[in-house]
């Protein structure tokens, strides 16, 4: 019997799996999409951030009536601003109008204050990123909150490590190769360990902005897609976390992004769209018969104001 779940939070996880049908590389190889966009909030965070907020609750770093506090892009802010809400903790969240304005309202809604952190036009940058981390630290001081730090925050990667069963027993093990890409590295990190583990021929391939390639070792750069490219090698990478790094650019991400709306009736952001690319540059590699998962990581109603 299946049990009912008893919190919205019980909800996160176990998304569906499905191919692609039109967007599709001519070798015949599958790419299938992990929807990730089916999560409370629409997005893949939801579950880093139960994950990080319950190894708090366990551990004694967050204690009943708590407050929070995180930087974001914004889809981990959303995420957790729904967990606290459910939890009853007061949230802080340093964002920036960089990022789609549909996520900075989404938390407000849920209950989070938001200090913004200004951007250089509108653009995703190293220094963005710095400053925001930087005035987390200060909002961190003011409040006494439990800082989750997403960048150094090694409790979610067992969140991935349980997508990454998912995606083995819904491709019944048939799977030859996995793409994400990287913003604080834990999604592709816990993914990609897991997945090996299962099966160590299966090829890990990480995603990174064309403009800011750091992760390949070429410069920083301004770059508009949403949620990835720090702009610095973040915490959470390893070398040999990915077998092979693809660099997309943001108007390649965006035009995918289109293309999976208008031929697959998949509606996701730019990310998602730099994932497909990445995917069927990939399949070019792998040939006939081979199985590539990806992930569409959230839904594109978080980014109606920037299209």
């Amino acid at each position: 019997m299946t049990k009912r779940p008893q919190t919205i939070l019980d909800t996160i996880g176990k998304t569906s799996l499905i191919a692609l049908r039109h967007v599709v590389p001519g070798n015949g190889c599958r790419i299938l999409m992990k929807l990730e966009s089916e999560n409370p909030t629409g997005s893949m965070k939801d579950r880093m951030a139960l994950a990080m907020i319950e190894a708090a609750e366990a551990d004694g770093r967050l204690a009943a009536g708590g407050s929070v506090v995180e930087y974001t892009g914004g889809s981990t802010g959303v995420s957790l601003s729904l967990v606290c809400a459910v939890k009853g903790y007061r949230l802080d969240i340093v964002t920036s109008d960089a990022f789609a304005r549909e996520k900075l309202e989404h938390m407000k809604v849920l209950g989070a204050r938001l200090r913004i952190v200004p951007s250089e036009g509108g653009r995703m940058t190293g220094k963005l990123t710095r400053d925001m981390i930087e005035t987390a630290r200060i909002v961190t001081a003011e409040t006494g909150g439990f800082w989750t730090d997403q960048m150094n925050n090694r409790d979610q990667i067992a969140a991935y490590h349980a997508m990454a069963e998912e995606i083995w027993v819904q491709t019944e093990g048939r799977i030859d190769g996995f793409v994400q890409s990287v913003g604080t590295a834990a999604s592709l990190r816990g993914t990609g360990e897991a997945l090996r583990r299962r099966d160590g021929r299966i090829r890990i391939v990480a995603v990174e902005p064309a403009e800011s390639p750091v992760l390949s070792g070429g410069a920083p750069g301004g770059h508009k897609i949403d949620g990835i490219g720090a702009g610095f090698v973040v915490p959470l990478w390893q070398e040999g976390i990915a077998d092979g790094i693809e660099q997309v650019s943001t108007d390649e991400a965006a035009a995918m992004a289109d293309r999976l709306a208008r031929e697959e009736g998949l509606f996701a952001g730019t990310s998602t769209g730099a994932n497909v690319v990445a995917a069927l540059r990939l399949a070019g590699q792998l040939g006939p018969g081979a199985t590539i998962v990806t992930v569409m990581c959230d839904t594109g109603m978080k980014y109606l104001s920037k299209r």
